[in-house]
């Protein structure tokens, strides 16, 4: 069991060798840990568990059963439920890097909200974490600085698609975000909704179209998509990311 887990486990870690000089131990040993020919001493295993994020009962449990420190979503209570979809979503299915995205702005009907932000695998979960566009919170009149900014959050697995779920510090404001993939070129779409967790208005919308967009192309296509972060016309959302445009759909009705 142990053996299986730390597969798992390292699977989002990289290479064994990068992985083995992390953990401060011999790559020929860790690799006998990962086919069971070899357990590890108490201090070793306890080295294991710290860098994981794990309790010792990876010797004896499958690991998405095995609740992380305080971990609400790995617990025996939600473990079997909510906590079967955290756990080990494949890259295959939702690569870590940076993701450019784009929705409808509710405040402002006219104008599409262009952000980035970075997916990342901790353990067996997968999380994410970006920072609101300072346009963002001047409509809302908060500070710019990076910490009220900052939001992360975490995905999870369901059988047609990726639920992700984000807030800013102390949970001042949060967003519950459905995604599919889509057929692209480069495989590097998918294609959903948000809702925002406000009281109910008479004129400002809570759900509308949301576009994901992996960018696999290194640091310079980075770069660009953070220099566009911000509000933009449909005209520039159809010129600079007409897949973007296309399937938000801007002239067919949320619903």
């Amino acid at each position: 069991m142990l053996g299986e887990n730390l597969r798992r486990l390292s699977q989002s870690r990289g290479s064994i060798s990068q992985l083995s000089r992390e953990l401060g131990i011999n790559r020929t040993q860790f690799n006998r840990y990962l086919s069971g020919e070899s357990f590890p001493r108490p201090d070793v295993l306890q080295r294991i568990c710290n860098f994981f994020e794990v309790d010792a009962r990876i010797i004896l449990e499958p690991v998405e059963s095995v609740a992380t420190r305080d971990d609400l979503l790995g617990s025996a209570f939600l473990g079997g439920y909510v906590g079967a979809g955290v756990a080990d979503i494949p890259e295959s299915l939702f690569p870590s890097g940076f993701y450019r995205f784009s929705r409808r702005s509710f405040a402002n009907q006219s104008q599409f909200l262009v952000g980035l932000l970075f997916v990342m695998r901790k353990g067996p979960y997968t999380l994410l974490r970006g920072y609101e566009s300072k346009a963002v919170l001047r409509q809302q009149d908060l500070p710019l600085d990076p910490q009220t900014r900052e939001y992360r959050g975490y995905a999870s697995r369901h059988e047609d698609g990726l639920v992700l779920i984000a807030s800013r510090k102390n949970a001042m404001t949060s967003s519950i975000n459905y995604l599919a993939r889509t057929a692209s070129f480069n495989n590097n779409f998918w294609v959903g909704y948000t809702t925002r967790t406000v009281p109910e208005t008479a004129n400002a919308p809570r759900a509308t179209r949301l576009v994901y967009e992996y960018l696999d192309k290194g640091w310079p296509q980075v770069m660009a998509a953070g220099r566009q972060m911000g509000f933009v016309s449909e005209e520039h959302l159809a010129d600079a990311m007409p897949l973007h445009r296309r399937h938000l759909q801007p002239n067919t009705p949320f619903s």
